[in-house]
């Protein structure tokens, strides 16, 4: 059996404390310092922060190597990880390739289908699922064995999330695919972009009826618009996301100008909001190429400094 350490993240969330995370997608070439200059902006407000894994199906500098980058910043990683482009001998091999460097903290997710990306012509893989990933790594750290049974040298000490979507149809699945979730093993969830506060709130109240608050630290994810069109384009083209009539009415009733700022105002008013939502364990801030604004994201919500940890 393995002794798992917990990692920087976990504490934060064993603690009590209200965790933030935030996101960063590797550049679209082999420099790495793309993502410590981005690491560097957001670093002292976050506790730990996501890499993409060719985010939107589109060929980006791998994910393992861009935690690598931040991992010898000395800062906590989340390595994000997608089922779409690699079978479960590739995917056991990554994972055990993240905790030789003392990556502790794994996003097990699906990923977008490859017809959105750079390469619709590429095969996908999906040789297992994000559930059955989620199992992967639990089986892999409490039981110490590969898929195939045989016994693991030094297993991965992971701390284990996925995705959660309130907002895809049919509505009524999203509890019960949750509870699956949790049922497979994993331990903290990181949700879409909410902007549709009262939906986010009836499906927070549904994962409470069922007591699954208490089994798994929820995540509520956060993105601030920059401009009214990417309201509109969020709303209309985005699949699986809910933007009200009201809040792309707002974002474009002001000027051009200040939209940027009218944006961050939005996101800043969900996070006080959500704080006082029961079950909401901390923020996941996906500011994707506007990683500067981070830092007066989370200090304007309250949730700076952040606390230390040993």
């Amino acid at each position: 059996m393995n002794t798992k350490t917990p990692s920087r993240l976990e504490k934060i969330l064993a603690a009590g404390h209200l965790a933030v995370t935030s996101e960063c997608g590797p550049p679209r070439g082999s420099n790495g310092d793309a993502i410590t200059k981005k690491a560097e902006m957001i670093k002292d407000y976050v506790d730990a922060i996501n890499i993409t894994d060719n985010q939107t199906s589109v060929t980006r500098l791998c994910s393992l190597a861009s935690v690598i980058h931040l991992k010898l910043m000395g800062l906590e990683p989340v390595l994000q990880m997608v089922t779409r482009d690699r079978n479960r001998i590739a995917l056991q091999s990554d994972i055990l390739g993240a905790a030789s460097f003392g990556i502790n903290n794994i996003l097990c997710l699906s990923g977008d289908h490859q017809s959105f990306g750079d390469n619709p012509q590429g095969q996908n893989v999906f040789d297992i699922d994000s559930i059955q990933l989620i199992q992967t790594v639990r089986l892999m750290r409490d039981e110490g064995k590969f898929l195939g049974g045989d016994d693991i040298d030094q297993p991965p000490k992971m701390f284990v999330g996925a995705a959660a979507n309130p907002f895809a149809d049919p509505f009524e699945i999203r509890v019960p695919r949750l509870a699956k979730k949790i049922a497979a093993g994993v331990e903290f969830i990181q949700t879409q972009c909410i902007y549709n506060l009262e939906k986010f709130e009836l499906w927070m109240k549904q994962v409470r009826d069922r007591g699954l608050h208490e089994k798994v630290y929820i995540l509520a994810g956060v993105t601030p618009f920059k401009s009214a069109g990417m309201a509109k384009y969020m709303k209309n083209r985005v699949p699986g996301m809910d933007v009200p009539d009201e809040v792309v009415k707002r974002m474009s009733d002001v000027p051009k100008e200040k939209q940027p700022e009218e944006g961050i105002n939005i996101c800043v008013e969900s996070i006080q909001r959500l704080k006082e939502v029961e079950g909401v364990r901390g923020f996941h801030v996906m500011a994707i190429e506007w990683e500067e604004k981070v830092p007066e994201i989370v200090e304007r919500s309250g949730l700076y400094p952040r606390p230390k940890i040993e």
